[in-house]
């Protein structure tokens, strides 16, 4: 058979024709504008893409192959033989028995189907043979050694892409390693902008990859605690991001490193594109990545890893005009949604945009193209469209249609659409003129249907992928420090101690044990190191124990918020109270103050680290009515035993609650006096201002009439010595010249007794001026002396809260976890919570 392009089936001359007619072939590089496969379930979706991936390793096309279902493990299992034996291992049993026989027969009639369904086709044993050697196949699967461990965490290290240069390609990346890192922790919804945990974590990673320094997950976490830098844009650090929201974040972080579980992520292939596309030798790799048995949070953050770490290479690679490697996705229903924007979605919406200069095709599958983002819709140029399930994907994918392809006759294809039956495809390409029908040819590989984990390792043993060894290397040994934030790592899968008769048994059950559904539970973080630990515990340090795992015991937690609410004394407090009381300690009457501890209930989580153990609780934990009485008798003891100070100045009329230092209301009553006293002094002086400039006017007119007074004295006397010149002098008669004289005399003593009179006014209103102001500052002095007594006069009024202002933030079962490590044949418990400082 000649080839030219992927064989992809045969035409049909309508979509519900029933014979196709000629050869379809598909040119490889028309997936350089990327194709969407759609189409409801059963419609032969898987099938397609199957025989697309066969196509681009016969044209030694490498790939990467995103499997989230493990549909596509059916990738290995191509048998140029087809041959019954060949088969025999990957037929479902259950289905054989429930058809009433036997895996050899029904070995034999898959056999005959495969050979008589290539014949249809005309694909000969030899192209299949041409597959199998074509490329090599491998199943990666992250989080398990099931396939070949990915070790993902070694993703986030420094890449070799120098800074200089590459600064746009590697912010991308990092800003993608930090999405994918947070959703794993828990936070949704991240904002690059917006979200200080993103900004922080970004400036860390920037701060060394732009200087070429290694950073690891270990490291990160504790530049968390303490940045590498005082400033995020204009403001401090600690004005950002104060140190005890950067602890909880990295206490968060800690719970990868600290959860057993995650070891296994630590190890094996890393994301090294190059490697995952081609082998040593230069043969093309198809990369499997099997996705089935991790959680969706789990599949977000890898898959946003796998992501960034392939855009990071793509743009590293110079310009194509052919294409150099394939990316398929089985189902992207959650990784591109259209509203939404989840840590895979920026990555692949760039992709989507660039790829195509640098010869990278994507080829993605979903069934419902409504649950796909319209920019990703209008950016592939190739859509394979099976039968809908619903107008409203319908409606979505020809929207998409039309915006790809600039005008489309939307009522002639939603009909088409709908008449397409199994394994029958519209082909849809802006390469082309026209839209054309077709049918699926036979798939070459066994079509098994989806694998369980269990059978991945016999296939990869089967086409020969054994797993590398792993590539994280060992920390150089040293002295352990309490600034140490990593717990000693766990043992791997080979290492870890095998539950055998020999070995010591683990103390706990990995079952959570059942509580009464009315009963709270809630999870104390796990927030010292190793180090932290060994020290809290009053135990040596030890290099060579290792941690096996997590320990959760049960104690009774209580945390509750009291408000102060006093409006008379301008009283309106807060106060939190929190206790942790160990299972064993609760008997009869609680001293509840023995117990109390500095801890927050935002701090309680819900679930409990992974692969964690469990200690049974004993009652009262497991008696839900005397737990109940116990959470009244706690809010009954905070009600009569809990009180605040306040403090109060009656004569200022001054009140502050405990939030007020002593200092501050003293400030705050000695201003509050220094005005009293001003006011007070500022009228008093103005009183007695009023008197004295009365006075003062009266000496003014007094001192005025003195000095007429003393003109007409002046006067006077030269009038009288006049007169007694003329007497002398014998001038007129001498009788008339007695009388003048006399009464010039009289005139002249009673000018000079006015002046003596003015005189002695003016001495009196002096004296009285002199005794008001000497009043005055006897009264100022009185005032002042008054207010400064009144500062201190401050009274402590002791406020009790009423029963309505108490509230239970939480009480019942809180399980307080504990590190388990084994040194030698040793197993041993150390706290992983507890309070610091």
């Amino acid at each position: 058979m000649t080839q030219t392009g992927f064989y992809l089936g045969r035409l049909l001359s309508s979509p519900n024709a029933a014979e196709p007619k000629d050869a379809l072939y598909y040119d490889p590089n028309d997936l350089l504008t990327h194709a969407i496969v759609t189409g409801m379930t059963g419609s032969g979706k898987t099938g397609l893409c199957i025989g697309l991936l066969e196509e681009a390793a016969l044209q030694e096309i490498p790939a990467i192959v995103i499997d989230p279902k493990g549909d596509l493990t059916n990738l290995l299992l191509h048998f140029p033989d087809l041959a019954p034996q060949d088969f025999r291992p990957w037929i479902d049993a259950e289905s054989a028995r429930r058809r009433g026989i036997t895996l050899e027969k029904a070995a034999e009639e898959t056999a005959r189907l495969w050979r008589e369904g290539l014949a249809k086709w005309d694909i000969s044993p030899d192209r299949i043979l041409a597959l199998k050697n074509a490329a090599q196949f491998a199943i990666y699967t992250p989080g398990s050694d099931a396939g070949i461990p990915v070790s993902v965490l070694t993703s986030m290290e420094s890449p070799s892409l120098p800074w200089e240069g590459n600064r746009e390609i590697l912010r991308e990346r990092i800003g993608s390693a930090v999405t994918a890192l947070l959703g794993l922790v828990g936070f949704d919804e991240i904002d690059p902008i917006r979200s200080r945990e993103h900004i922080l974590l970004a400036n860390i990673f920037e701060q060394a990859w732009s200087q070429n320094r290694p950073l690891d997950l270990t490291e990160l976490i504790l530049q968390t605690q303490t940045p590498p830098f005082e400033k995020l844009g204009a403001f401090p650090l600690e004005s950002f991001f104060p140190a005890k929201d950067r602890m909880d974040l990295a206490i968060r972080l800690n719970n990868i490193l600290a959860a057993p579980a995650f070891e296994i992520w630590r190890e094996g292939q890393p994301l090294d594109i190059p490697a995952l596309l081609y082998t040593s030798e230069g043969r093309p790799r198809h990369s499997v990545f099997y996705l089935a048995h991790l959680s969706e949070t789990e599949r977000m953050f890898f898959v946003t890893l796998l992501f960034s770490a392939i855009e990071t290479w793509m743009r590293s690679q110079a310009g194509s005009s052919t294409l150099r490697a394939l990316i398929y996705m089985d189902e992207i229903y959650g990784y591109l949604p259209p509203q939404k924007t989840p840590p895979s979605k920026a990555p692949l919406l760039r992709m989507l945009k660039q790829a195509r200069a640098y010869g990278v095709g994507f080829l993605l599958a979903t069934q419902n193209p409504v649950d796909v983002d319209y920019k990703a819709l209008s950016n592939a140029g190739t859509w394979f469209i099976g039968k809908l399930q619903t107008e409203q994907d319908k409606a979505r994918l020809l929207d998409g249609l039309e915006t790809a392809s600039g005008s489309l006759d939307r009522r002639a294809l939603n009909q088409e659409i709908s008449k397409l039956g199994k394994r029958a495809f519209l082909l849809h390409n802006v390469h082309e003129t026209s839209h054309q029908f077709f049918r699926t040819r036979w798939a070459m590989n066994y079509l098994a249907g989806p694998l369980t984990r269990a059978q991945i390792p016999a296939l990869n043993k089967l086409v020969g992928a054994d797993s590398p060894p792993p590539t994280r290397p060992s920390a150089p040994k040293r002295t352990a420090s309490l600034s140490d934030f990593q717990p000693v790592p766990a043992p791997s899968a080979k290492s870890a101690p095998k539950a055998d008769s020999a070995a010591p048994s683990l103390p706990g059950s990995r079952t959570r044990p059942a509580l009464p559904s009315s009963v709270g539970e809630y999870f104390l973080p796990l927030n010292l190191s190793i180090v932290e630990a060994f020290d809290a515990a009053k135990k040596p340090i030890s290099e060579t124990a290792r941690q096996i795992g997590i320990l959760y015991r049960p104690a009774l937690v209580a945390a509750a918020q009291v408000r102060f609410l006093q409006a008379k004394y301008n009283v309106d407090t807060k106060v939190a109270r929190a206790a942790l009381v160990p299972n064993e300690e609760l008997r009869g009457i609680l001293q509840w103050e023995d117990f109390f501890l500095p801890l927050q209930p935002e701090s309680l989580g819900e679930t409990p680290a992974p692969q964690a153990r469990f200690a049974s609780p004993k009652p009262p934990l497991t008696k839900a009515r005397q737990l109940s009485s116990y959470k009244r008798d706690f809010a009954d003891y905070l009600y009569r035993t809990l009180t605040i100070s306040a403090r109060r100045n009656a004569a200022l009329k001054i009140y502050a609650g405990p939030e007020i230092s002593s200092a501050e209301f003293m400030r705050r009553c000695s201003e509050a006096a220094r005005a009293a006293r001003d006011e007070e002094i500022e009228k008093t002086t103005e009183k007695y201002q009023r008197k004295i400039r009365t006075l003062e006017n009266r000496l003014k007119r007094e001192e005025r009439e003195l000095e007429q007074d003393r003109e007409e004295l002046s006067e006077r006397k030269w009038e009288e010595l006049g007169t007694h010149a003329e007497n002398l002098l014998g001038m007129g008669r001498s009788r008339r010249r007695l009388s003048t004289s006399l009464t010039k005399h009289r005139l002249t003593q009673q000018a000079k007794a006015d002046v003596e009179e003015s005189l002695d006014a003016i001495e009196d209103y002096q004296n009285q001026i002199e005794a008001l102001k000497a009043e005055l500052n006897d009264a100022l002095e009185e005032i002042r002396d008054k207010w400064g007594e009144t500062v201190n006069d401050i009274e402590e009024i002791s406020i009790t809260p009423k029963k309505a202002d108490i509230f239970i933030a939480a009480f019942g079962v809180g399980w307080v976890p504990y590190y388990l490590l084994q040194e030698g044949e040793e197993i041993f418990e150390i706290p992983a919570y507890g309070v610091k400082g």
